[in-house]
């Protein structure tokens, strides 16, 4: 587990701009935080180093923002609205858990503690980022995820802690 600490918004943006310079495709992100903690702009900054110049924006209301442009595609999910793992899934959003390119899921924490789990490859530690073949059921055969928790530390300060997961 790594531990960034943001002074400020540019500084979130800048964490997720390194990210992005580092991510492969098949990445999912989950982030994890409360309202205004900075989770938008961490992929803001995380758009930025997949080399996205369209303008980045929470898809509260629509589910599901695709970015293009950059060298990785990039699918910035929002499940704020989804008050259970059901909802998620009757969405239809299960497709994105094994992206061509990377996934941002905010609100990760509402895909349930079983999801999480399989996320977080039931405490399996990625060895060196690559993803496994196969997962033995559920969605998640060929991603590896970064899981993600922003606190606020003060009104500018914030904790980011963050582990890597093989799926």
């Amino acid at each position: 587990m790594a531990t960034c600490i943001s002074h400020s918004p540019a500084e979130t943006e800048s964490i997720g701009e390194a990210w992005g310079r580092e991510a492969e495709s098949g990445l999912v992100i989950g982030l994890c935080g409360e309202l205004g903690t900075g989770k938008t702009q961490l992929v803001k900054g995380l758009a930025r180093g997949l080399g996205i110049t369209a303008r980045v924006q929470s898809p509260t209301f629509a589910l599901v923002n695709v970015y293009a442009g950059g060298r990785l595609r990039l699918f910035h999910l929002d499940l704020y609205r989804l008050n259970t793992p059901d909802q998620v899934f009757a969405a239809g959003l299960e497709d994105y858990l094994e992206p061509e390119g990377v996934t941002v899921i905010e609100w990760a924490e509402r895909l349930g503690e079983e999801e999480g789990r399989r996320a977080k490859g039931e405490g399996r530690r990625a060895e060196g980022g690559e993803p496994r073949a196969e997962w033995g059921g559920g969605a998640w055969r060929r991603s590896w995820w970064r899981w993600v928790q922003i606190e606020a530390v003060s009104e500018t300060e914030r904790r980011v802690i963050y582990e890597d997961f093989s799926g």
